[in-house]
């Protein structure tokens, strides 16, 4: 119950709860009240001193004395507010008379409790004891015409007025704590609450953020929070406007959350933004990617995973219009004993809850064609602030006193029973009501009644008590145990993903929530109106007013079938290890554990060279340098072995090309390509040809045969960064934000020739591309860029799937495992890391000593890298863990190829070494 710990609660008797939702309470007054009702001598001997509270609906008296009631006077019912002149009341000035047709009480001595509306013609008086009659008289009559206007007339002069007082306040420059904070921006937003609008002005500096109010109303004149205080930073839905930022804190900053909301998304985003480029700033890890892979794999419990989803869909506890939803999960609430194994105990969750019941959908489905466009199923929502309280009702009384116009619901109709509650949110005509977080955690106070405050008496005589637990169920605490057992058992983690595909998923709109039976009023979805666009201020406030009461649907984070949890019996160790992150929704699938040993191909074996043999694992304590050479004058850049394994190609920021025998010991061809570095290189299946990208944009194709370039393609519009040849194309990626894919078909080519490049099209990024890997079959790639975003491509149609940012730099390598499960990338900011090949979620990040340049796969778990130290090191991937390393060259290790046995590493110290194994 996180939101009732806000600190608008508790601090005095008066709080914004006793106003109407969105209401807004501008400032107040000390004076006495003269009791109406009574003479005038006796009034004038009770008088009564207190604070007289401006309000943007009401005036309200709050008497300093608990024993008597506040008193709000609706300004709609108010006939005449005036300065009163005296008559008898020789001994009273600077007083104001208050003529009204209802007086409201409410809190006699101090107990929540329904209202006492007190319908009859009334004079009420109050004397100032600081102010004169001008400083109030003139801002009560204002807003006494506004209530005389019709609706949407009314909340436009509120608005001009509210406008007009609040363009007045200005920041108060000495509440800041420090006189070198700079200020980096001011602007004016809400406090939301439940239920409690506050607006104030937020200024924010280079070391605080701080929260102004326009009333007096918190305990704080400026809410101050630390900018290192700040762990975490979302945007929010709030009225289905992005308008909202949530903030939470650590333990040291005076609140644990603040919930604010702007006129605009422009405003709201301008401060979020500045706020992200404070140094101060220390958030906690909010990478959202790797939760729903974590829970399939269930070291994610399926409660937290449900609140993360809900966090994620804009749901907060500090909005009970957008509270986190919970489903029923358990159906059997009369059976003395509870059977957790038995699937009849469970409900159906792939239905939503107004489809449970056949025979009740059947009737929902009958008035269909009697129902206007945009037609729906369901007349009321599963979660609305309405049924929020109503599981609440008993810790939060004052919230349902304010939502319900003072008044609590009849006692027959509270949460009473959940037997009673179960079978009318199956059976009612309009009750499709989900459950809310409270009851799968806590301990279960909710359910019991504490306290002074009373609801009634039902019709049967009893008072409204304690809700009345199933037979299985011997106290709250139990209740909510057992209910947590259930909602994490194995045949709730079987069908979980059905609930949500229907909540926050694909079921959710269109097509197919149709076909689940899943269809709401149009005002409850995202987007469904643009409140923007209404000139009408009547029409718009109407709409608001629907939107927050009736209830709104999550934002849907899912296109697709939701994947389903399993238990897997070999899980990659690192999940285990790695901590929780800040959460966002994928969809995923787990990578299974693999042998990690690696099998090198067995290859014909070249004089003086021994193939590392088929069933050997690399070991590179038993690997040693077998040649070295330095003919270039640069770093190498690309080291190729031939398909013969007989001559090994380099290329290097020397702009030269280089063939090296092995059969010869002696180079054979030293190619100058460009008068600009080269960057890749690639041997092409004809096994006489080498393509080779280079920094003056082209792409060159060398013959091994007639020594000679026998074209060049002026592809790209930057530097060329990687070349690839895979399935009868070239891909091309480039420093111009491109992968071009080229086709070239070697058996058409006559005489032996090159194949003319025929071009099939280019895949576009926002940033320069530094590396690409393809799987075997040439269906998927995934590319990296400059800016450290990762992308995966669908191939056959050429359209990007999902791209993350991966790295905070440049990315060196990715590569793809073999059974196209994960991705493995590093970058220049040093940290290795491996993603979900299925949703690019991140599993695992390891931050190293040194950089890696390279990386080639090793089987089907493991990788080997060269580092910016000149290390070759082995990685288990299936485990997380370097388990070996090999010094390698005198400089960065700045590229590998594994072939055929063999191999070959390249580095900036400008040689290329062969290595085998002993």
């Amino acid at each position: 119950m996180a939101f009732l710990e806000t600190d608008t609660l508790g601090q005095e008797r008066f709080s914004l709860l006793l106003l109407d939702p969105g209401e807004i309470y501008f400032e107040d007054f000390s004076v006495f009240y003269y009791p109406a009702g009574l003479s005038k001598q006796q009034s004038l001997n009770r008088q009564q001193r207190g604070h007289l509270k401006l309000c943007s609906k009401s005036i309200v008296f709050v008497p300093q004395e608990i024993l008597f009631p506040i008193l709000k006077f609706p300004l709609k019912y108010v006939k005449n507010i005036d300065e009163w002149s005296g008559g008898l009341f020789t001994k009273v000035e600077r007083a104001i008379q208050i003529l009204t047709d209802l007086t409201v009480e409410m809190k006699e001595k101090n107990i929540v409790a329904p209202f006492v509306f007190r319908k009859e013609e009334c004079q009420h008086i109050f004397s100032l004891n600081y102010a004169s009659v001008d400083d109030c008289l003139p801002q009560m009559c204002q807003l006494h015409r506004a209530s005389t206007l019709p609706p949407g007339d009314q909340q436009a002069m509120l608005n001009a007025i509210m406008l007009s007082r609040q363009s007045r306040v200005k920041f108060n420059t000495s509440w800041l704590e420090d006189i070198y904070e700079k200020i980096i921006l001011e602007t004016q937003g809400d406090r939301i609450t439940p239920l409690v609008t506050n607006p104030g002005r937020i200024m924010l500096t280079s070391s605080r953020l701080y929260f102004q109010p326009f009333c007096n109303i918190d305990k704080w004149p400026v809410l101050k929070l630390r900018i290192k205080d700040i762990k975490r930073l979302i945007c929010r839905r709030f009225l289905l406007r992005q308008l909202g930022l949530e903030i939470f804190c650590r333990d040291t900053a005076p609140v644990s959350h603040l919930f604010m909301a702007f006129k605009t998304e422009k405003a709201r985003n301008q401060l979020y933004e500045s706020i992200l480029h404070l140094s101060d700033l220390n958030l906690e890890e909010t990478r959202q990617e790797d939760v729903t892979l974590k829970w399939s794999n269930g070291f994610i419990s399926n409660y937290d995973y449900l609140l993360y989803l809900n966090s994620l869909a804009d749901r907060s506890f500090n909005d009970l219009a957008q509270y986190p939803v919970m489903p029923w999960v358990v159906q059997d609430y009369s059976s003395s004993k509870l059977d957790l194994d038995d699937e009849d105990s469970y409900r159906d969750l792939s239905k939503p809850i107004g489809a449970l019941n056949k025979e009740r959908l059947d009737r929902i489905k009958e008035r269909l064609p009697d129902l206007p466009e945009p037609k729906f199923l369901y007349g009321s929502h599963y979660s609305t602030p309405g049924y929020v309280l109503f599981y609440l009702a008993r810790i939060a009384p004052e919230y349902v006193l304010c939502l319900q116009n003072g008044k609590f619901d009849h006692p027959d109709r509270m949460f009473n029973n959940f037997f009673d509650t179960w079978n009318n949110v199956l059976c009612g005509a309009s009750d499709f009501k989900e459950l809310i977080p409270e009851f799968y955690s806590g301990n279960g106070d909710f359910l019991l009644h504490r306290g002074p405050v009373t609801f009634g008496f039902r019709n049967d005589g009893r008072p409204v008590g304690d809700v009345e637990l199933p037979p299985w169920a011997s106290s709250p605490a139990e209740l909510v145990t057992v209910l947590r057992k259930a909602l994490e058992s194995d045949v709730v983690s079987r069908n979980i993903h059905h609930w949500i595909d229907l909540v926050f998923g694909y079921q959710q709109r269109g097509e197919e929530a149709w076909k689940a039976d899943n269809v709401f009023y149009y005002l409850t979805y995202e987007g469904a109106i643009d409140l923007d666009s209404i000139q009408d201020a009547s029409e718009r406030r109407s709409l608001e007013t629907q939107i927050m009461e009736f209830g709104q649907t999550p934002k849907q984070l899912f296109k697709g079938p939701h994947p389903q949890r399993f238990k897997s019996q070999s899980i990659p160790s690192y999940i285990l290890e790695s901590s929780l992150p800040q959460l966002t929704a994928v969809q995923s699938s787990s990578p299974s554990a693999k042998d990690i040993n690696l099998t090198f191909d067995t290859a014909d074996s070249v004089d003086n060279i021994s193939a590392m043999g088929s069933s050997s694992s690399l070991d590179l304590t038993k690997l040693t340098c077998h040649l070295q050479y330095a003919l270039h004058k640069d770093a190498v850049a690309e080291v190729r072995l031939s398909p013969d394994g007989l001559s090994i190609f380099s290329v290097s920021q020397d702009s030269f090309l280089k063939m090296y025998s092995l059969e010869d010991q002696r180079q054979l061809r030293s190619v100058n390509m460009s008068l600009m570095a080269l960057s890749s290189c690639e041997v092409m299946e004809d096994n006489k040809t080498i393509v080779v990208g280079c920094w003056d944009n082209k792409v060159y194709f060398y013959s091994i045969e007639y020594g000679r370039v026998l074209d060049t393609l002026n592809g790209h519009d930057d530097a060329v960064s990687c070349v690839k040849w895979k399935s009868g194309k070239l891909f091309t990626a480039s420093w111009d934000s491109t992968v071009k894919v080229w086709e070239m078909n070697f058996a058409e080519a006559q005489n032996g020739g090159l194949p003319c490049p025929e071009y099939l099209g280019q895949l576009d990024h926002d940033e320069g591309v530094t590396c690409l890997d393809i799987d075997d079959e040439g269906s998927m790639m995934i590319t990296g860029t400059k800016g450290g975003h990762l992308a995966l491509w669908d191939l056959s149609h050429y359209y990007i799937l999902a791209i993350v940012s991966a790295h905070s730099g440049p990315l060196n390598a990715c590569l793809m495992s073999q059974d196209k499960r994960c991705v493995y990338t590093c970058g220049a900011d040093s940290l290795l890391k491996v993603f979900d090949m299925e949703t690019v979620t991140e599993i695992c990040a390891k931050d190293l000593q040194y950089s890696i340049c390279c990386m080639r796969l090793v089987g089907a778990t493991s990788i080997l890298v060269g580092d910016s130290g000149g290390q070759l090191c082995l990685w288990d991937m299936d485990k997380g863990q370097l388990t070996q390393t090999l010094p390698a060259h005198s400089g960065a290790v700045t590229c590998l190829d594994l072939s055929k046995g063999t191999l070959l590493t390249g580095g900036s110290d400008k040689t290329v070494k062969l290595w085998k194994q002993q």
